[in-house]
């Protein structure tokens, strides 16, 4: 049985001030973003969504203690947690194969900085011949942030196998493709589940998100 301390589950004061002092923060980093005055509603809307990944991404992280564990144990935990979030940033689009696979020449070639909307950029991405990075905020801290709860996880030693297949389903984003092709094959392009996956990919990779680092923060399953 873990013998694990839980951190209370109500914020104390202190966490509430750094929480509003970060929120605050964010609001202002928003307003002065480059172009924040040309984004339309759905805009506004993808820049909540990446500011929730943030958030709730760190928090998870702060308020995570892995368990005390052996050498041997924490070099294994982190041998998964580090296949964990390759997985997750080749599925999730953050790494690709480059240039040399493509059909096309792509022109912009090399390390470079993309500004796109807040919390999707400002995005490090790199081109290369073998190789093609998009570091996109949200996505880099939420994918590493659900890497070190796996980590904790197996430490743990607790829910393991129900945590860590449902962390999987967090790439909903990237998925959702897959999901769109089959459900138009199996009731039509046409369809309302077709078009609520691919319409609502964001909204529905965001819940899954959230309820992933739940889980594997609180581990109901394994208490």
């Amino acid at each position: 049985m873990s013998t694990r301390t839980l951190r209370p589950a109500l914020p104390d004061g202190r966490t509430l001030l750094y929480g509003a002092l970060l929120l605050n923060t964010e609001f202002l980093a928003v307003l002065f973003y480059p172009d924040i005055q040309s984004l339309t509603v759905d805009g506004w809307l993808n820049v909540v969504y990446a500011l929730v990944w943030l958030n709730v991404g760190v928090w998870a992280v702060l308020r995570t203690d892995p368990p005390p564990a052996s050498p041997r144990q924490r070099r294994t935990a982190l041998s998964v947690a580090a296949g964990y979030f390759a997985l997750l940033a080749v599925v999730g689009g953050l790494v690709s194969v480059g240039d040399a696979f493509s059909p096309v020449d792509l022109p912009n070639t090399g390390p470079r900085v993309a500004w796109l909307i807040p919390g999707w950029g400002p995005a490090v991405t790199y081109v290369g011949d073998l190789l093609t990075v998009a570091l996109m905020p949200y996505k880099t801290v939420g994918y590493l942030a659900l890497a070190y709860l796996v980590y904790a996880t197996v430490l743990d030693a607790a829910g393991t196998a129900v945590s860590g297949v449902l962390g999987l389903l967090s790439c909903v984003s990237c998925t959702w493709p897959v999901l769109a092709s089959l459900a138009t094959s199996l009731l039509g392009g046409s369809s309302a589940l077709a078009l609520a996956v691919t319409n609502w990919s964001h909204e529905i990779s965001t819940v899954v998100f959230v309820l992933t680092v739940a889980l594997l923060h609180w581990r109901p399953f394994g208490r």
